[in-house]
């Protein structure tokens, strides 16, 4: 109980300082901006996101085996997490041709191939889990 409330002594601290900073070193006009930008951020997350996630794992607790049902959660919430903060770099946003060192990775390539990864490792688990759930029947 201590540690968790540290933690959030911490976290409403850092609050503080970060509304502090932004009252005190913003123009009250941008305010506003920031109120819209942290508004849609929680429509975003709270009205898109979850519900394709809540849908997803609807359908997946009824079209998926039980022992495929956990790596397939696993794999939907790391997946889902790794493309929602790669969609800046894989849109190339604030590219600019004057700077060509500005994202000169290839992003595209990296993302597939650690989404090959998420679906290796979830055949994987998802194999081992049925086979032993089968040696246990």
């Amino acid at each position: 109980m201590r540690t968790r409330l540290l933690v959030g002594a911490c976290g409403a601290s850092l609050a503080l300082y970060g509304a502090a900073l932004l009252l005190t070193r913003q123009a009250p006009a941008q305010w506003v901006e920031v109120a819209l930008w942290l508004g849609a951020g929680v429509v975003a997350h709270d009205v898109v996101l979850s519900a394709l996630v809540v849908a997803a794992c609807f359908a997946g607790s009824r079209l998926l085996p039980v022992p495929w049902r956990a790596p397939a959660l696993v794999a939907l919430v790391v997946w889902g997490t790794l493309t929602v903060v790669a969609v800046p770099v894989l849109s190339r946003a604030g590219a600019r041709a004057d700077n060509p060192t500005l994202l000169d990775r290839p992003y595209l390539t990296t993302w597939c191939a650690i989404s090959v990864i998420v679906v290796l490792l979830v055949a994987v688990t998802g194999f081992v889990r049925s086979r032993r759930s089968r040696a246990g029947e």
